[in-house]
């Protein structure tokens, strides 16, 4: 509670600081609250369409540029998206944006109350996220609206146009941060409510599990895989748990050496408020790595290696953890016929295509 206090005297005095009139409102603590996206793009027909619904997958408490989030939404049913595009458009309507905006909202799952906590009424950073993972070029379409034309103008891959949009996609695309800790002396490698990052990864897959992995391995952080960072795996389950407790850049990673120790997804998401959805993801990757270590200095089953393949572990990784050059793991999967696909993701409003790889 005390680092809390002190965290919340900070934030307020820099507030101050901030304001025209030196005073701050504080109306009650959204801690722990989902945090969600949406990103709007209207015209000056007042027609408006949700480009991307993005869900965060660390809860309210962490500035949104350094959480993990993904796209589409995967723990938020139907009916609260709906809610929420409401919600959003109705506020673009009111501020009379024409181009793109990024709305973000906090939801708590206990009341169901949902409040506004930022609009971006600009192509922003979570538009270029939003572009990649739709296919929907924000920037361009925004462009196009400032210049004098409309959604119902401007043709749409599927054939039509733009005012009848609808997300397409049966991929999943994840969103990781890009820290820099080490490149600073004597700065704290602590999360909070001020954007840390240097930058960020995105990675496309066919399930979560795949495109988390395949984030892991763009961060260009030498790792190819969730497990054995740093010296997580040497520690005991006392010294990891101060390691989940406190927002950093390495709390994934100490969440993954956990669970491997027998620590409950149950008990994880009491300390973390990290939906059991995405602990029970990897805690499955958890359970299929160790199944891997069954088999070290020996050959994986076809099948199985085929498991670990959908699921994004790398030939590299994999090699790490049988203790067999990369080579042999390499030549296994293509003798099994386990080989890379390239997938499309379809570009609305030109002429052209993009992909990503997958198995």
């Amino acid at each position: 509670m005390r680092i809390i206090k002190e965290e919340l005297r900070l934030i307020v005095n820099r507030g101050i600081q901030a304001s025209m009139i030196g005073q701050v409102l504080i109306e009650e603590s959204v801690l722990g609250w989902e945090e969600l996206e949406v990103e709007v793009v209207r015209d000056s027909k007042n027609q408006m369409i949700a480009i991307c619904m993005i869900e965060n997958i660390d809860p309210m408490g962490i500035h949104t540029g350094d959480s993990f989030c993904s796209a589409p939404m995967l723990t938020i049913k139907e009916d609260l998206q709906e809610k929420l595009k409401k919600i959003a458009f109705s506020i673009v309507s009111e501020v009379k944006v024409i181009g793109g905006t990024n709305v973000q909202l906090a939801h708590d799952p206990a009341t169901g109350r949902i409040i506004v906590i930022e609009i971006n009424p600009r192509t922003s950073r979570s538009s270029a996220l939003a572009s990649k993972a739709t296919g929907f070029p924000i920037a361009y379409v925004s462009a196009l609206l400032a210049s004098g034309l409309t959604l119902d103008e401007i043709p749409y891959w599927k054939k039509g146009t733009m005012d009848k949009y609808i997300p397409y996609g049966d991929y999943i695309v994840l969103k990781f941060a890009r820290w820099a800790f080490e490149k600073f002396a004597g700065i704290n490698d602590k999360l909070g409510t001020q954007m840390r990052s240097v930058g960020e990864v995105m990675s496309i897959g066919r399930t979560f599990k795949e495109a988390f992995q395949k984030a892991i391995r763009s961060l260009e952080i030498g790792r190819s895989g969730f497990g054995f960072a740093k010296n997580f795996n040497k520690l005991g389950i006392e010294e990891l748990l101060p390691k989940i407790s406190v927002l950093n850049s390495e709390r994934y990673f100490a969440i993954y050496e956990i669970l491997r120790k027998g620590i409950s997804t149950d008990k994880i998401h009491e300390i973390t408020k990290i939906k059991k959805y995405f602990l029970d993801q990897i805690k499955e990757l958890v359970d299929l790595e160790n199944e891997i270590l069954t088999y070290k200095k020996k050959t994986l089953p076809d099948e199985l290696l085929n498991k670990a393949k959908k699921d994004g572990f790398a030939d590299k990784y994999i090699s790490m953890l049988l203790e067999i050059p990369e080579e042999n793991i390499r030549l296994q999967r293509k003798n099994a016929g386990i080989q890379q696909e390239w997938d499309v993701v379809p570009v609305s409003g030109a002429d052209t295509e993009y992909f990503y790889s997958t198995l």
